[in-house]
């Protein structure tokens, strides 16, 4: 291992060993991961694995099942676009392509400069404000291309 892997692997060793004997240890492990370094790196899921004595695919089939669980760091700003039924038919579908062109990015990545990762959901629960969005951990209604360019224009400050 090189000596990235080692540090990454001493960071997550006292979350694995938290939760490991408890029941269904996996996802608190993950989501303890998550927490600490902000995503969960492909280079752990053999050493969870391995603690948990499961395979290296059952690992990997929860990582990326859940789509909360990044491999890659995200950027400093999370932005959340709502892709369901309700946000498309109030005209998210021209929102999500003004907001993928105001930030240079698209859905599943994050911006060059490290400010922004864009995101597709199905459903924030807001479909009677929609279309909706999500930053950083806050809901936003009624998304039109004043909001999308006030949105932009913080995740960039």
């Amino acid at each position: 291992m090189q000596h990235a892997d080692t540090e990454i692997v001493s960071a997550v060793t006292p979350i694995i060993e938290r939760w490991r004997h408890e029941e269904g240890p996996l996802l608190p492990i993950l989501n303890g991961i998550q927490r600490e370094l902000g995503y969960v790196p492909r280079e752990v899921l053999p050493v969870i694995a391995d603690a948990l004595n499961l395979s290296r695919a059952e690992v990997y089939g929860v990582v990326s099942f859940y789509h909360d669980y990044r491999e890659k760091p995200a950027g400093r700003h999370v932005l959340k676009l709502c892709r369901a039924e309700a946000c498309q038919s109030m005209g998210g579908e021209a929102i999500a392509e003004r907001l993928q062109s105001l930030l240079g990015v698209k859905f599943g990545e994050t911006a060059a400069d490290g400010s922004v990762t864009l995101e597709e959901v199905y459903c924030l629960g807001l479909c009677a404000c929609s279309p909706a969005a999500m930053l950083d951990g806050e809901v936003i209604g009624r998304l039109d291309e004043e909001k999308a360019a006030e949105i932009a224009r913080e995740v960039r400050a």
